[in-house]
């Protein structure tokens, strides 16, 4: 299926003629609030147990085209919002001036491997706007888009084994981790408000299929900046799971955005971001 939440955070599954509302469909108590939605991590958590009753649902309502409803962030209020460092090749070499990819540096780049936190609060949806930090702005650092795969956990757990990694995924998502350029914490210059699209919607994990074989793309107010095929991930999904657990327990919900392709570049006000992952959809959000 592919999960949406639309208007008053309300659940929605993307069909060919819009959305539909499922929420009523929902076994459990529903609460509009993003602060208090338990009822959203208990989906992730719980989806197998409930898939039938949304189909049957989505089956039987009536769409209401995506071009109506205000499409919000396809999560709410996650305990985690997890990112992957360097995790593809070609972005490590653009980013630290390697002019050749020996099979030892690669080596070295994953003994390197590790993940970050990011503020859930930068989290918005298709609807929204990034929104550059005036100080920012003014010191003169630039800002970057990385556009990247994002997986929604499902069922969480503590030294998730790799081999069953894939069976602790709700679904996947395309998300932008924008980042300043400059000195000083990691986190935090990833952590601004608005610094984390996520959208368009969910795709859930038993129709998205094999997290390897995506390709993502994005263009700038139309110019080409980032194509790469998800197989080129250094490490891939089921291993940045299983590490990620060693170090925290993983709870429904939460979110890990798994690491920028090469061609991350500058963003400006007035610039349009059309981004998309194959089999997962399309999001277009502009820069102010």
């Amino acid at each position: 299926m592919r999960l949406a939440i639309f208007d008053d955070n309300r659940l929605g599954a993307v069909v060919a003629g819009g959305v539909v509302d499922v929420t009523d469909a929902l076994p459990w108590a529903y609460d509009p609030d993003p602060l208090t939605a338990g009822w959203w991590r208990r989906l992730c958590g719980e989806f197998d147990r409930v898939r039938d009753r949304l189909a049957a649902a989505a089956r039987d309502g009536e769409p209401v085209p995506l071009d109506r409803v205000r499409l919000r962030a396809p999560v709410l209020n996650p305990s985690k919002l997890l990112a992957a460092a360097s995790n593809y090749a070609d972005h490590v070499a653009e980013m630290h001036g390697v002019q050749e990819r020996t099979l030892g540096r690669v080596e070295h780049w994953m003994m390197d491997f590790d993940v970050f936190l990011k503020s859930p609060s930068s989290v918005v949806g298709p609807a929204d706007e990034i929104v550059l930090p005036p100080a920012v702005v003014q010191a003169g650092h630039e800002v970057h888009h990385e556009s990247e795969l994002v997986v929604v956990i499902g069922r969480g757990g503590r030294d998730i084994p790799e081999s069953v990694a894939l069976e602790h995924v709700f679904g996947y998502a395309i998300g932008l981790d924008i980042t300043v350029r400059s000195d000083g914490d990691r986190s935090r210059r990833k952590s601004y408000d608005t610094f984390s699209p996520i959208g368009p919607w969910i795709t859930t994990g038993d129709e998205a299929g094999d997290p390897a074989d995506f390709t993502i793309e994005l263009t700038c107010s139309g110019q080409p900046r980032q194509k790469v095929d998800t197989a080129a991930l250094i490490t891939p999904v089921p291993a940045i799971i299983a590490y990620a657990s060693s170090v925290m327990t993983l709870v429904p919900g939460d979110v890990i955005f798994t690491g920028a392709p090469p061609g991350v570049g500058p963003i400006v006000a007035g610039d349009v971001l059309d981004t998309s992952i194959s089999r997962l959809g399309e999001m277009r959000i502009r820069v102010k």
